[in-house]
């Protein structure tokens, strides 16, 4: 079993100051000639080719590994064995969040990819970040065994807290055409999020755990689509990195196809912008090996039981089936290099 490699001993490295390069996602950035401009005009984009085809397959026949190896009758190669007596506890989006999976060597192996840490390098200016520990998602097809996925279009930041805050990603690790489900964006309601909450000020909220979520309801919706906003199903290659601003309105559609989709949730900020408690706080999370959600800081961490019929699953993990080697890059992204000695 591969072990974690942790280099407690060596010294917080340097934080560099805030950059004032940092990209503000409001139109006065400069023309960068590639993806960033994507982001900057539509709310997304689509960084082709992020991981090379080849270690992509290898993560997805490595998530595929990871979901028969609990031997409950999954099996890749027969569809009629997507159940979830046959699974892990996974939602109906897809996702899962506990079993240790946030941890395996794999979502490691992805979380520490150049091409992936390098975009948000970019965009930030910054190589001083660290990431969050979120869900991976594998939504299996035409699954009757769980409830619908409905829409539920909504933002990932707190209407009180405006402008670019947080960009968030996913790696996509099988075909992802436009019947086969995923991410669907609200063309350019990043660059209205502002106009929008203000005038949304008094309509009750629908509820949720976290200031940093808004659902939009039926008027929310009704008035993007007065301002012309277009939802597009965002297709992508294995190996793609999709990116969108926290302040998108977006979701995640289900399959009409009998095509798989597999995606690792990859969200980077620079580590200024998380406190010494919040990283005291997600050393641990990486510890406990538990989840977070997009938001690196770790604000909010998970847990890993799981329920099956209302009770906790009997198949529970509580650490990664194969841990993480993590090498010095990798290492930084958990935060905890930067954590200061106590005077």
């Amino acid at each position: 079993m591969a072990t974690t490699t942790i280099q407690t001993e060596q010294a917080p490295p340097a934080i560099r100051p805030a950059q004032s390069r940092r990209m503000k996602v409001d139109g006065s950035d400069p023309v960068f000639g590639d993806w960033r401009d994507d982001l900057v005009r539509d709310g997304y984009a689509v960084i082709k080719g992020a991981i090379p085809r080849e270690r992509a397959d290898k993560y997805a026949d490595q998530m595929y590994s990871w979901l028969e190896g609990f031997n409950l009758g999954f099996d890749r190669n027969d569809m009629s064995t997507v159940h979830k007596d046959n699974l892990p506890a996974i939602n109906e989006k897809g996702m899962c969040l506990q079993y240790g999976v946030t941890h395996e060597d794999f979502v490691w192996a992805v979380r520490g990819e150049p091409g992936v840490v390098g975009a948000f390098e970019s965009v930030y200016d910054d190589q001083d970040l660290i990431v969050s520990f979120d869900a991976i998602n594998f939504t299996l097809p035409k699954r009757k065994d769980i409830p619908a996925n409905k829409p539920w279009p909504h933002q990932d930041q707190d209407p009180l807290m405006p402008g670019f805050r947080c960009l968030q990603g996913l790696v996509n690790l099988l075909p992802n055409g436009p019947d086969d489900g995923g991410l669907i964006v609200c063309k350019g309601s990043h660059n209205l999020s502002e106009q929008f909450h203000k005038e949304f000020i008094n309509e009750p909220r629908i509820p949720a755990w976290t200031p940093e979520w808004f659902g939009f309801t039926d008027a929310g919706m009704e008035w993007l689509k007065n301002k012309n906003c277009e939802w597009l199903k965002v297709c992508a290659e294995p190996g793609d990195l999709l990116v969108w601003d926290s302040r998108t309105a977006h979701y995640n559609l289900s399959s009409k196809t009998n095509q798989p989709r597999f995606a690792i949730y990859t969200c980077y900020m620079p580590v200024n912008d998380a406190t010494q408690e919040d990283l005291i706080k997600k050393k641990g999370a990486y510890e406990r090996w538990v989840g977070t959600t997009h938001w690196p800081n770790a604000r909010h961490t998970g847990s890993n039981v799981a329920k099956r019929d209302g009770e906790d699953d009997p198949h529970n993990r509580f650490e990664p089936i194969n841990k993480p080697q993590m090498n010095e890059r990798t290492f930084k992204l958990t935060g905890i290099p930067y954590i200061k000695a106590e005077a």
